[in-house]
């Protein structure tokens, strides 16, 4: 256990708890879950928590604030989702447009990172705007080869489709099909690079990029070369983003400018390391599973909650569902005033 965490355990015995059942219901939601709905949620719980812990490897360990996360997420989409659809639903296809979107987000992160992580951060923030912004425009631009505004729709392979059947019998009345397995593909590749980002930022190179966090001259003046560490921890990130958004795409068997590229996505992503608590990558769980069931289950409980409020003046018309987003960014707004340093950094500091 010791050599999988990379040491970092969770410090707290209520920390584990959560994280434990987090872990435990997103491994057996298939079983323990009916309908398309949870197995959806949960699919999207794990791609988030990947795109969570890479943007924290940049906010939260190196002090990096970009716009273009999602950038590298809609290059993951892309590069898978144009290759199926292109060249065919095969395994060799797919792997090929995963190793691709790999090669041009490493390498565009790198660019991005050599020319711009010289400048103060809001002026890298800035850039990193801009260049995201530009993808945008011209992933709905180029419409014969991207789908445009629309995106594309494609086939995955044989077995990742839910027509497939790997058991003729169910198992605990569940039937093992294409869907199933897609799902465990996206779980096991979420945990995969959850504890390689764990063994990055436990390691002597997290170490040197939490000291540039803190105070990047005297970690220069240390002999560190800032610029280089910084680099490197962008192209990491942005390869962890890109291999989020293939799980995305993996999962959806769709991709489009909303489903990756949107600047909603970022502020999303923004609240859910907030939420968490940044510099802890075990804050991108719960994190990203808090806000992720949220805004798919928030909505029902607030009609539920508005027709049992009936009889009450005012109170059916604030629950009403079309209000979800208002008690989202209230709740959002609690959490902030009720745990600055997130829900792990609350739970630590009170097990210290």
């Amino acid at each position: 256990m010791n050599t999988l965490l990379s040491g970092d355990y969770p410090r707290s015995r209520i920390l584990t708890g959560i994280l434990a059942a987090i872990v435990l219901g997103l491994a057996f939601a298939p079983f323990l879950f009916s309908g398309a709905a949870a197995i959806n949620t949960a699919a999207k719980v794990c791609i988030f928590i990947v795109l969570v812990a890479s943007y924290d490897l940049l906010l939260g360990y190196t002090g990096i604030v970009s716009f273009a996360h999602t950038m590298f997420f809609g290059i993951g989409g892309y590069g898978v989702g144009l290759g199926l659809y292109a060249f065919g639903a095969s395994w060799g296809v797919l792997a090929l447009g995963i190793l691709l979107a790999l090669v041009v987000g490493v390498v565009l992160a790198f660019l991005i990172g050599l020319l711009s992580l010289r400048v103060r951060a809001i002026f890298y923030a800035m850039i990193t705007l801009a260049v995201a912004s530009a993808f945008l425009i011209l992933a709905t631009q180029f419409s014969e080869y991207t789908g445009g505004e629309d995106g594309r729709s494609f086939s995955v392979p044989q077995v990742l489709r839910p027509g497939y059947r790997l058991l003729d019998q169910p198992v605990f009345g569940t039937v093992i099909n294409g869907r199933v397995l897609a799902y465990y593909l996206v779980f096991a590749m979420a945990v995969t690079l959850f504890l390689l980002a764990l063994r990055v930022v436990n390691s002597p190179f997290g170490r040197v990029l939490q000291a540039i966090r803190e105070n990047d001259m005297r970690a220069e003046a240390l002999g560190y070369r800032v610029v280089y560490y910084r680099t490197v921890a962008n192209c990491l990130a942005a390869g962890m983003a890109v291999l989020a958004g293939a799980m995305s795409a993996i999962w959806l068997r769709y991709t489009g400018p909303d489903t990756t590229l949107s600047f909603a996505i970022m502020l999303d992503i923004l609240l859910m390391v907030v939420i968490g608590g940044m510099g802890t990558l075990y804050g991108a769980v719960i994190g990203a599973t808090l806000f992720i069931v949220a805004q798919n289950y928030l909505q029902k409980l607030m009609a539920t909650a508005s027709t049992a409020t009936e009889g009450i003046p005012l109170l059916p018309k604030l629950l009403h569902p079309d209000r979800w987003l208002l008690l989202l960014g209230l709740l959002f707004v609690l959490s902030v005033y009720f745990f600055p340093t997130g829900i792990v950094g609350r739970l630590r500091g009170k097990s210290g």
